[in-house]
């Protein structure tokens, strides 16, 4: 299966903070791979370093078949990378509908019933202003919103973060769905350590900056001790 997105001994960090030291993965077209460890081990700068919004040191970042180690966020976006942030970067002001319209690069306006089809909760609330949206319903759109754009990978930095257990279930049912259809690759950055490990068919786990774990979720899953030590989970995976 070709490989859709490569790191290849991946240093990054912030100013002189370095946080990650020689990653390298890999995930091929379609494929789910979860990331997953303790706050502070480099999950979500490794997903800003994909996207160019980390200060990368060394090592090499590779989409398709091309080189993007030194392309601009925004150059990378349009090479079909789509980053949802920890944050839910919804415009306030605006209302669903025009928020998902934010997100159509240049397509035309009838696309956002894609989104309505695959959030009905936001078809309900279309009208509504960003700021009138529950948690989960801000993350819906923040989802939808980067999905118009079509990526060929999405970015998922702890989207189930907050979120009702109903909410959750609704979201990653939603994105297993497109999954399958559509066949979107997805790296998930989550703390919901047994959500991530089910959606995911592989893992990589980090620790002070470098993976100490990539194999199939359902290998590590058979590991407590593993999670236990570097995830603080064991037994049956829980956030």
């Amino acid at each position: 299966m070709t490989n859709l997105l490569q790191l290849d001994d991946v240093e990054a960090g912030y100013g002189d903070l370095r946080i990650l030291h020689g990653i390298s993965l890999q995930l091929a077209e379609g494929a789910r791979l979860a990331m997953i460890g303790r706050n502070g081990t480099g999950k979500s700068t490794t997903l800003k370093a994909i996207m160019g919004l980390a200060r990368l040191n060394g090592g090499r970042i590779s989409f398709g078949e091309r080189d993007i180690t030194r392309l601009s966020p925004r150059a990378r976006a349009y090479e079909g990378l789509g980053y949802v942030p920890q944050t839910r970067d919804i415009f306030a002001s605006l209302t669903v509908e025009e928020n998902l319209v934010a997100g159509l690069k240049g397509r035309p306006r009838r696309c956002i019933d894609e989104a309505y089809r695959l959030f009905p909760r936001l078809a309900e609330r279309r009208n509504n202003g960003g700021n009138q949206l529950s948690g989960g319903e801000q993350q819906m759109l923040t989802v939808a919103r980067t999905l118009l754009g079509r990526p060929r990978l999405l970015l998922l930095d702890e989207p189930l973060e907050g979120l009702a257990p109903i909410i959750c279930i609704e979201l990653m049912a939603s994105l297993e769905t497109l999954c399958r259809e559509t066949g979107l690759a997805v790296l998930l950055v989550e703390q919901k350590v047994d959500e991530a490990l089910r959606f995911a068919q592989d893992v990589v786990v980090l620790e002070h900056g470098e993976a100490v774990f990539t194999g199939p979720s359902a290998a590590l899953r058979e590991q407590p001790a593993l999670l236990e030590q570097y995830v603080g989970v064991g037994g049956e995976a829980h956030a």
